[in-house]
């Protein structure tokens, strides 16, 4: 029997195997997938998981990017060094989340991938978890097993707090003259933004909406924009996806088992920033369940309290930013994009060199007269 099988080898289920081994505990990862495997993401990373980790990240990144470009319609340009201690990290996700459970694995962690997890049952005091290559016992389970995942209903989570966003990308293979830039454009979709991420060998291209409305037709959005850098996205191939997006405090717990990254509706409702908190919620979980094998009872309340207390605050920030942002983005584009400071603020943010709670109250007022007031 396991100390704790963790369901899902992104970044959440990555780094809380790399935490647990460390810590001398047993760990199964249990991926679906066989690794590496592609996963829909722009692929932008902030430096600042670092400080959770002991080893260098330098073979996981593609390229880094320093600098920011935002565009509304296409024109109306604004350029900005982000002006941080280390540039956002642009990654490729098969290469960056295989990496992390590399790390885990040297650690002790046991991987298990291209195993379907179908079905879990609670046994006294310990989780039995079916796979199509039969069963596997472990005292606590973590479920990082994304949006779309099973994990979160058989715990017995039916109706997480959650805003589901839609999100389009293509990954175009190019020769990219400038990858120290990373592009966003504000003007085509409605709700959302589209992004143009650098990697060495081509370009991440996506659009997402992130506060619901009208349908659109992303496919022809992301042509457009494609087309704008003389790239053609008819040849390459294209994923549509959701993300989960933080929608209020949430009870992250259940018997001998915790939700981790996507499964946690963990993302950043301005910016659909997944990664870090991702990273985030497995340290936490790692730590939590580690308690709770040396006998604390409370252990995992207080994952949901340190979730909720930590991310949960920032991200009620964040989202009442990208509500008034993406409901007005006109405004949002003339008094928080195109202000000088505006977007060394937006990269600061990024790199975890400022948050939303440092900046949302000034933010808010100018976005909508009388905020606070």
């Amino acid at each position: 029997m396991y100390d704790c099988i963790i369901v899902g080898a992104g970044p959440a289920g990555g780094t809380a195997a790399y935490h647990l081994a460390k810590q001398g505990r047993s760990v199964l990862v249990l991926e679906k997938e066989s690794l590496p495997r592609y996963k829909p993401c722009g692929g932008g990373v902030s430096p600042a998981i670092a400080q959770w980790f002991d080893f260098d990240f330098s073979p996981a990144i593609s390229v880094k990017a320093d600098s920011l470009r935002f565009t509304w319609n296409l024109g109306d340009p604004v350029e900005a060094k982000i002006a941080t201690k280390e540039p956002v990290w642009m990654v490729r996700r098969d290469i960056f989340d295989h990496f992390l459970v590399q790390q885990g694995q040297k650690q002790g962690a046991e991987l298990r991938d291209h195993t379907e997890v179908t079905g879990i049952e609670f046994q006294s005091d310990y989780w039995q978890v079916n796979t199509a290559n039969g069963p596997v016992t472990g005292r606590y389970l973590i479920a990082a097993d994304g949006a779309k995942g099973p994990m979160a209903k058989w715990l017995g989570f039916k109706d997480r707090k959650r805003r589901l966003a839609a999100a389009l990308e293509a990954e175009v293979t190019a020769n990219v003259k400038d990858t120290s830039t990373i592009h966003f454009e504000f003007g085509l979709v409605k709700n959302g933004y589209i992004w143009n991420f650098p990697k060495a060998d081509g370009y991440s291209l996506g659009v997402g909406t992130f506060i619901g409305g009208e349908p659109q037709d992303f496919k022809k959005i992301l042509d457009e924009y494609a087309r704008s850098f003389n790239l053609d996205i008819k040849t390459s191939k294209q994923y549509g996806y959701p993300l989960c997006l933080w929608n209020g405090n949430q009870k992250l717990h259940t018997q001998n088992a915790v939700l981790a990254g996507e499964a946690a509706c963990v993302v950043d409702p301005m910016t659909a920033e997944g990664i870090r908190p991702s990273i985030f919620s497995g340290l936490i979980a790692a730590g939590a369940i580690n308690e709770a094998l040396s006998g604390d009872t409370n252990a995992l309340e207080k994952y949901s309290e340190a979730i909720n207390g930590q991310w949960g605050t920032e991200m009620a920030w964040a989202q009442k930013l990208g509500g008034a942002f993406y409901r007005f983005p006109g405004i949002g584009y003339k008094v928080g994009v195109k202000r000088p400071s505006g977007a060394k603020i937006m990269g600061k943010i990024m790199c975890g060199e400022l948050r939303y709670s440092d900046v949302a109250g000034r933010a808010l007022k100018r976005l909508i007269p009388g905020f606070g007031g």
